[in-house]
């Protein structure tokens, strides 16, 4: 029992569970079937968004379930998720400059309101992941939770590109995979906005 609290609790066992999703995709890319990158061009975009929210739902979880060590467990793995949150956006932007060719950097197409929301939630995601160590984290001291928190812009950038993509066919599934994390973000305003109201009573 101890042994598999052990291997489940590895960062590389963690590591792993984050890279299911990559799996098909790079075996995919690795046949050689041009179609290919069409059609995971979408689902990486997606699995970045998913990773980002779960990253985001964490603290509002803690609030809703104090004692839970679930979220607690969540949260010492959550710049792991992060950064597979930006490793996932790395391999749509890359997929997506691979498929379109040049047309990817022309103004005409950058000025699409579903490219330019995705280009500028990505470009927020490169320091974001570039600082995510520890060394940085002891280097930038009280900085780094400020510019953390610049990750809420890139999720509001990102369910934007979502919801815009295909004429706004994305628009349902992205409310759908954004739903959880509006309302957990509801309640850590409302648990905050408690606590300060209760503090000015008393």
């Amino acid at each position: 029992m101890s042994s598999l609290k052990s291997f489940l609790n590895h960062p590389y066992s963690f590591w792993a569970f984050l890279s299911l999703p990559a799996i098909p995709m790079i075996a995919g890319l690795a046949s050689g079937n041009p179609e290919t990158v069409d059609a995971i061009l979408y689902p990486s975009g997606e699995f970045a968004a998913r990773f980002m929210i779960v990253s985001l739902m964490i603290t509002p979880l803690m609030m809703l379930f104090i004692g839970w060590r679930g979220p607690r467990w969540l949260m010492k793995r959550r710049r792991y998720i992060g950064v597979a949150a930006f490793l996932y956006a790395a391999l749509h932007t890359v997929l997506y400059l691979i498929d379109e060719g040049a047309i990817a950097l022309t103004v005409r197409e950058i000025s699409k309101f579903y490219i330019w929301t995705g280009w500028l939630a990505f470009l927020i995601f490169v320091p974001l992941a570039v600082t995510s160590s520890d060394a940085w984290v002891r280097r930038l001291g009280k900085k780094w939770k400020p510019l953390q928190r610049f990750v809420y812009g890139a999720a509001v950038l990102t369910l934007l590109h979502w919801a815009a993509t295909r004429d706004w066919g994305g628009l349902v599934p992205a409310m759908v995979n954004y739903a959880p994390l509006a309302m957990l973000v509801a309640y850590r305003f409302w648990y905050n906005f408690e606590r300060r109201r209760q503090r000015a009573a008393a």
